[in-house]
């Protein structure tokens, strides 16, 4: 059973607090997600703490890849787990790197590559269309609860934005160093973590889950 948040503005099942499964080998994306948590009452555990491996990202959407994480970790370890499946979609990649955003950083993770791949498409696209392109993009977070029994719940949110180059930043993760938010003149490797946490794709996600457990 998997319902969003605007059919369901309520939470399909009582959540207790204490602890619950973050469904993530992320370093970053663990810390964001204990920022987001522990003030309400939640202590985050890694799901790699609990020796819950990562399944393979099979899934053509953000939610199906969020849900498959969040159930491999409740079903194995008996507890509510929240699993976070976000990216980068950029406007004149169709889309990409989109649910693709960690592979493009290939399997250790080095997201100095990963920028750099983006930067390079942009740049092919704009030789290719012979005009210059647009370099707007936006960050997509759907978060998804899931229990034992198989229920799950997902929370969408997203942020716009332009991509600048070089990087800038060392204090987010991911492509946070190439991304300004609308509005904005830091990038989100800029600027300080709470304010990040207070706007960002992930922190509009978590504001309906916030909502829903209201």
């Amino acid at each position: 059973m998997s319902e969003s948040s605007q059919s369901a503005p309520r939470l399909i099942r009582p959540l207790a607090r204490g602890r619950i499964v973050a469904a993530t080998h992320n370093p970053g994306k663990l810390r964001e997600l204990d920022d987001l948590m522990r003030p309400l009452g939640f202590e985050p555990v890694s799901a790699q703490s609990l020796g819950v491996a990562e399944p393979e990202e099979t899934g053509d959407t953000f939610v199906a890849n969020a849900e498959l994480k969040a159930l491999a970790s409740a079903r194995a370890t008996g507890l509510v787990a929240l699993a976070d499946d976000s990216g980068l979609a950029v406007d004149e990649l169709a889309g990409a790197p989109g649910i693709f955003s960690a592979r493009w950083a290939g399997p250790t993770r080095n997201f100095a590559e990963a920028m750099q791949k983006v930067e390079d498409a942009l740049n092919a696209a704009m030789v290719d269309r012979d005009r210059p392109v647009s370099r707007g993009a936006e960050f997509v977070s759907v978060l998804c609860l899931a229990w034992p029994d198989g229920a799950t719940q997902s929370f969408e949110g997203r942020i716009r934005g332009e991509l600048i180059w070089p990087p800038r930043g060392d204090r987010g993760f991911g492509y946070d160093p190439m991304f300004v938010a609308d509005g904005e003149t830091e990038t989100f490797g800029e600027m300080d973590p709470a304010r990040k946490h207070a706007m960002s794709h992930r922190a509009r996600a978590f504001a309906q889950l916030v909502a829903a457990l209201e």
